[in-house]
């Protein structure tokens, strides 16, 4: 089963307003005898005509009708995958690392993993190797494998936890060889790949306390095999291995398209739900494909292995983990068991 909804830029998500729908997505039932508990959440640009009493009471009013989707999602664990374009681009940056402190401060478990493809292009140039890709994956030798880990670990890991701290949160770094979160393996197609790995296994032991504590742990997809070498892991696997490890209601991958497309062709055919079965039939009909596909076999391998909803949401729309989790609407393609 599936449900289209037309294409809505990222000002016009802005400033909608969110009312009844006929999607399950995030729905919260009303408590009856409160008027105001039976509005969605709306999200809305604020007229610089507007007194700033009315201004103050539109904003209190949003944070009222976000009560419902607070108290559903209230000590649950969501593990977000974020990369591109948010990463790339400072004001999407922030406004990531905002929503996942609003997220933390309103009793959401967050977890943070981060590729960091960009930055390693910037580092390999800096020391003359040209990065090379093949069949969308990057091809890792040894140098590159220690750039990676470097870049990942050392800076891009330690910048996010830091961004968080300032915003108020607390965060704490790690990769997957700490604690032996991550054990690798070495994909099937290590011969032409070189150390790019995949997911032997996960152990979640390390991250119950940090989340019990209120820390955001933020987690860099480099791991180690059993013999200790390093293997750079594919962000969207890990991320997806990690949610079902920890039991996890929500796993959200941001991405640089606005979800699954019923039609490649016509961005305005954005599919808002669907289950495994109707995702499937649409990687056997075709329309779903490419880069989505490995990202969409992420998401049903959550699922089947516990996680609530898998989303694939728009990193590009400012505020979209608020606006998936907080709202009905959502901001791309939520996958359902």
């Amino acid at each position: 089963m599936l449900l289209t909804k037309p294409h809505l830029s990222s000002s016009l998500l802005a400033s909608t307003a969110l009312s009844n729908r006929t999607s399950s997505r995030n729905r919260v039932e009303p408590n009856a005898a409160s008027p105001s508990s039976r509005r969605r959440l709306r999200i809305s640009a604020t007229s610089t005509a507007v007194s700033p009493a009315a201004t103050a009471l539109s904003r209190v009013d949003v944070l009222s009708e976000a009560l419902p989707f607070i108290q559903r999602f209230k000590g649950k664990t969501v593990v977000v995958k974020y990369g591109g374009a948010a990463m790339k681009s400072p004001e999407l940056q922030s406004s990531v690392i905002r929503d996942l402190v609003l997220l933390s401060c309103v009793g959401l478990r967050p977890i943070l993993v981060h590729g960091g493809g960009p930055e390693i292009n910037s580092w390999l140039l800096r020391v003359g190797v040209e990065p090379q890709f093949r069949n969308g994956l990057r091809v890792t030798d040894a140098l590159t494998m220690e750039v990676v880990e470097m870049v990942l670990v050392g800076k891009v890991n330690k910048n996010l936890v830091s961004l968080i701290n300032l915003a108020g949160g607390t965060a704490v770094g790690l990769c997957g060889k700490d604690a032996r979160l991550i054990t690798a393996r070495p994909s099937l197609n290590a011969a032409a790949l070189g150390f790019v790995g995949e997911v032997a296994r996960v152990d979640a032991t390390v991250l119950h306390p940090i989340i019990a504590s209120g820390h955001i742990p933020v987690i860099a997809t480099v791991a180690a095999d059993e013999t200790g070498q390093a293997y750079n892991i594919n962000a969207d696997t890990a991320a997806g291995e990690i949610a079902a490890a920890v039991g996890a209601e929500k796993l959200l991958l941001l991405t640089d398209v606005s979800g699954i497309l019923e039609d490649r062709n016509d961005p305005g055919s954005l599919v808002k739900e669907i289950d495994i079965a109707g995702v499937r039939q649409m990687v056997s009909d075709g329309k779903v494909a490419g880069g989505m596909i490995p990202k969409v076999e992420c998401c049903v391998r959550a699922l089947a292995q516990g996680v609530h909803t898998a989303s694939i949401i728009d990193g590009r729309v400012p505020h979209s983990l608020l606006l998936e989790i907080l709202t009905d609407e959502g901001t791309g393609t939520m996958i359902t068991g």
